[in-house]
């Protein structure tokens, strides 16, 4: 299982496990479903709309040139629009529990994405998947040619979140349990997880630096949820946030 570490804004480093070439396949599988069924429609339309001025250019070959270009135009397209409009992922990405981000912990932009879309018709449609495949399973981070011309890589969002806390705090039974901050429904699970990977660093390497970064993290908490009192026990008062967030959200 490959990982990678993200550090945050906020000086946060996260792990985030990446995607590996089974979720990129089965996603890209799903992703070329929609592709074709795009192409089948586009191809009708167009057929229907410009067929008798097509037909009478057969000679100098618009018609086939045309009909070449749809399925690949489609292909970039597709590739480019979902991950702009739905944040770095595509219908089959969502549906496996991946999406693409930045090496830096940002969203991508709309030129890192069009990056990505234009570098998939290499990595996988010219090279019929093998370069792209290739190219996951030797990189350090799991990065095809698009993922490195966009500074990008594609990480698991399914997680697993609930459990992997349920276990962090040794949850056995939530059923009576009272929440401490019902305000803590603004938040993410990203948020969570990175209040997760917090403690779980804090207690692996129980030093100052790290001891500077639950500080700041607490102090954060307490300014979106208008806390004023100052927890005696940060750590507890994290998991606290953790173990609320499980409650009010699943």
């Amino acid at each position: 299982m490959k990982t990678i570490e993200i550090t945050t804004t906020q000086k946060v480093t996260i792990e985030y496990e990446l995607a590996d070439l089974r979720d990129r396949f089965l996603s890209y599988l799903i992703d070329n479903m929609i592709i074709s069924a795009l192409w089948l429609f586009a191809y009708l339309i167009f057929s229907a709309a410009f067929f008798d001025e097509f037909q009478l250019d057969e000679n100098d070959g618009s018609r086939s040139m045309v009909y070449f270009m749809l399925p690949i135009a489609t292909f970039i397209l597709y590739h480019f629009l979902s991950e702009l409009l739905m944040d770095g992922q595509s219908i089959g990405k969502k549906a496996v529990g991946i999406k693409v981000l930045k090496l830096n912990g940002k969203e991508g932009t709309a030129s890192d994405y069009f990056i990505r879309a234009l570098f998939h018709f290499i990595d996988t449609m010219l090279s019929f998947h093998v370069l792209g495949a290739l190219m996951v399973v030797s990189t350090d981070k799991s990065q095809r040619l698009g993922d490195l011309a966009a500074n990008t890589a594609v990480i698991k969002v399914k997680f697993n979140l609930r459990f992997r806390l349920e276990d962090i705090l040794k949850i056995n039974s939530l059923a009576d349990y009272e929440p401490t901050y019902p305000e803590v429904r603004q938040f993410t699970e990203q948020d969570m997880l990175l209040i997760k990977s917090v403690v779980a660093r804090n207690r692996q390497y129980n030093n100052h630096a790290h001891g500077e970064v639950v500080n700041t993290l607490v102090r954060d908490m307490m300014l979106k949820l208008d806390i004023l009192e100052q927890p005696k026990d940060k750590i507890q008062f994290l998991k606290t946030l953790i173990k609320d967030y499980i409650v009010l959200t699943r």
